[in-house]
């Protein structure tokens, strides 16, 4: 059986104002089993360990080259890169500014 990996690069969540946590990258599994309901507290769970395991890389080769010597069936994910509108905060005052 072949575990199946996922590598990608988070995203910068909107709670969060800097960049940190975003330029590594991430190798975490897919689940194995479907999470279950604990019928007398109501908990969600699963019997799959490999769900809370979560390995972060420096680079996507490192991870790839970490899942290749593991024998995973790795999926790659392309990074999202942001792009940067720049402005000037005098734009704001222009007399031919659209409203």
């Amino acid at each position: 059986m072949m575990v199946k990996a996922r590598i990608y690069r988070p995203a910068k969540t909107a709670m969060q104002s800097g960049r940190a946590r975003t330029r590594k990258w991430v190798l975490d599994f897919e689940p194995d089993q479907a999470k279950v309901t604990d019928p007398l507290i109501g908990w969600i769970g699963s019997a799959d360990m490999n769900g809370q395991v979560r390995i972060t890389f420096d680079s996507r080769e490192d991870a790839i080259a970490f899942a290749e010597r593991n024998a995973l069936d790795y999926e790659v994910s392309a990074a999202h890169e942001r792009h940067l509108v720049l402005k000037n905060y005098a734009d704001k005052f222009a007399f031919d500014r659209v409203r």
